[in-house]
């Protein structure tokens, strides 16, 4: 029972307060690429980390065209031969901790496009049979169903991308829901994902805020990288949208932010986009050289 002090308008004030700290004080999650590294561990012990909420496995590097598509998994195994298929456990593993892992299409070096409508359907397809919840007597990771599918389109052509975004949201209609999720370069808009992305179909978007000087941090200026980040929230279309960063100075050519300087310039900053999701690492080879991810954790 209220005191006769306390009014009902004090109340609800008092209420909203905690309500409004409650919402500010959400956790983000951190998305993990791996799959480009044999000496990164596997999927089961990244996952065993507690450190990520998401795994993108990379990559599936060629595909469309009339291509036979492949996946590459550096030295984790070869999927050509058929040395692949373990990963499947891993996948249910991570899953069964409520981990999302993606299939990520595409990369820095591949050989990728689209070629037609029907081409995005074909490889929507492909990928609904081989890694999503479709058969198929070849399925490259085995018979664990993926979360989704992430594009991670760098090179090649830039049409069609909206067609096969489509596709495969459509395959939602037929049971588990497949999430779709991209990271585009942070120059905006993105050349070869903007299409896409305008569908509005994409649950998670991790804007790569590196390899690009306009759009990055810089020798302790957090300017261009905090503008591109209300640039990109506040034009794209997505459930979520993630900050995505090298987990390591050596993990790419620029962009690299310290740790502390993260926790306390940009995390504080970004946290108060409504539909800030997280952090995105490349990659966890790195991560595990850097510690990257344990160092910001509890921030994010």
């Amino acid at each position: 029972m209220a005191s006769q002090g306390t009014t009902p308008a004090l109340l609800l004030f008092l209420t909203l307060m905690v309500l409004s700290q409650v919402g500010t004080s959400l956790a983000g999650g951190i998305a993990i690429y791996w799959g480009q590294n044999g000496n990164e561990g596997t999927l089961t012990s990244t996952c065993a980390t507690g450190n990520y909420a998401y795994v993108n496995i990379a990559f599936l590097y060629i595909f469309g065209n009339g291509q036979t598509p492949q996946i590459d998994l550096a030295g984790h195994c070869s999927a050509s031969s058929g040395g692949c298929t373990s990963i499947s456990t891993d996948i249910t593993n991570c899953q069964n901790s409520g981990i999302k892992v993606m299939l990520s299409i595409g990369g820095a070096s591949g050989s990728y496009s689209l070629s037609s409508t029907a081409d995005a359907q074909s490889v929507a397809d492909y990928l609904w049979n081989n890694f999503l919840g479709g058969s198929s007597s070849s399925r490259p990771l085995g018979d664990a169903v993926l979360d989704g599918i992430d594009f991670d389109i760098e090179s090649g052509s830039n049409q069609y991308y909206d067609d096969l975004a489509r596709s495969l949201s459509a395959y939602s209609n037929q049971g588990k829901k497949v999430y779709l999720t991209a990271a585009p370069q942070c120059i905006y808009p993105d050349n070869y994902l903007n299409t896409a992305l305008s569908t509005g179909l994409f649950d998670y978007v991790w804007v790569q805020f590196y390899n690009n000087p306009s759009c990055e941090y810089s020798s302790g200026d957090v300017s261009n990288l905090l503008n591109s980040w209300s640039t990109w929230t506040s034009s794209v279309t997505a459930n979520q949208i993630f900050m995505g960063l090298p987990a390591a100075s050596g993990a790419a050519g620029s962009g690299f932010v310290p740790a502390d300087v993260l926790n306390s310039q940009v995390l504080p900053v970004i946290k108060s986009s409504s539909n800030y999701g997280g952090v995105m690492l490349w990659n966890k080879y790195y991560d595990d050289q850097s510690g990257y991810s344990s160092s910001i954790k509890s921030n994010v």
